[in-house]
């Protein structure tokens, strides 16, 4: 059976291309041409894959992920005409999984679809394979990663985080106390196949000190100058 890709962007003649292209390639294609219908029906589930315009009428690409990473995981690929840092990480911190700038060529977004469709697969698998290991839970020093519910708390109080932030948080508490440099991160958290710039680690490493250090005043994470960064087990 085909893989259903669903299309989100409000320039037609982009749009007829992508649609063209992906059936060629015997994808199953849908086209909606503004973010509120597309929301609507990325919200009915049976999709495989979104590809997302950040600019759209009605509602916000940014809005129309958000939405849909609140009921689903499906691989989101946003599109955007700004090669801007601050444009790539709030389309991240959405719940995007990968995004590429316009104009781009169509042999790259086929491999970027490749790429997520099967990391989306190997993720089912090794969730089905390791249950038992995802209902652990993760507590040091008063911060614990509730697995199963995909739910932080500190100090008792539970803590909003973004999926990129719990992704990273996880996978750093998974191995503290060992210095992991940017590469690493980009590598284990965004994917090998990642190829925006490595200071995004920065902006998050950020994110989570905001949310979790400076509010509750411990330091878990320290910079390890030259490198990049320590998930501390010991109090500091």
């Amino acid at each position: 059976m085909a893989e259903k890709i669903l299309i989100v962007e409000d320039e037609t003649q982009i749009a007829r291309f992508l649609e063209l292209e992906l059936k060629h390639e015997g994808y199953e294609v849908e086209v909606f041409t503004d973010g509120r219908s597309g929301c609507e029906r990325a919200l009915q589930g049976q999709v495989d894959l979104i590809i997302l315009d950040l600019m759209l009428p009605y509602m916000s690409g940014i809005e129309v992920c958000r939405r849909v990473r609140k009921v689903s995981d499906v691989p989101v690929i946003m599109l955007t005409a700004k090669d801007d840092i601050s444009d790539k990480v709030t389309g991240l911190d959405s719940g995007a999984d990968d995004y590429i700038t316009k104009p781009f060529a169509i042999e790259e977004l086929l491999a970027r679809i490749r790429v997520a469709l099967k990391r989306r697969q190997a993720s089912a698998a090794a969730v089905g394979n390791h249950a038992a290991k995802h209902e652990d839970n993760i507590t040091i020093n008063g911060l614990t990663i509730a697995k199963m519910q995909h739910r932080v708390t500190c100090q008792g109080e539970e803590i909003a985080l973004s999926k990129k932030e719990y992704d990273l948080l996880l996978y750093m508490m998974e191995n503290r106390d060992i210095v992991l440099d940017r590469e690493k991160l980009i590598e284990k958290v965004w994917g090998y196949d990642f190829v925006g710039d490595t200071n995004v680690t920065d902006v998050y490493i950020r994110y989570l000190r905001s949310k979790i250090d400076q509010r509750f005043g411990v330091n878990y994470i320290r910079t390890v100058r030259g490198v990049g960064y320590l998930f501390e087990s010991h109090e500091a």
